[in-house]
């Protein structure tokens, strides 16, 4: 399904880890994946409020903990400054589909980086 919100589709996910020769763009690709599958979901299953908003993102969030096992393995990981991005880009992604209420905090709750 394509996404169709324009502020999505225009927005440049997990940019300061491109930018950063420490964080390898394979790995940092297979993130913005997950990032974009959770607007995908956002899209198609339509969140009534922050609890369905938060179940969708906990989910992403513990991809993004099993995506850590290849930040290793390529001899980087998810530190202090991916660790800020990503919840940066979790935030964008609340606000973009109009839950400007949303704690960042909870949308990551499950974190383990």
């Amino acid at each position: 399904m394509p996404i169709s919100n324009q502020q999505v589709t225009a927005h440049s996910f997990l940019r300061g880890l491109y930018k950063d020769d420490y964080f390898p763009d394979h790995v940092v690709d297979l993130g913005k994946l997950i990032l974009l599958r959770l607007c995908e979901r956002i899209e198609a299953e339509r969140p009534a409020g922050l609890t369905a908003l938060y179940a969708l993102t906990r989910a992403a969030t513990e991809e993004f903990n099993a995506l850590e096992a290849d930040f290793e393995a390529a001899g980087s990981e998810i530190e202090t400054v991916a660790r800020e991005e990503i919840a940066g880009d979790f935030w964008f992604i609340a606000h973009a589909y109009g839950f400007t209420d949303a704690d960042v905090e909870e949308l990551i709750a499950t974190r383990e980086w």
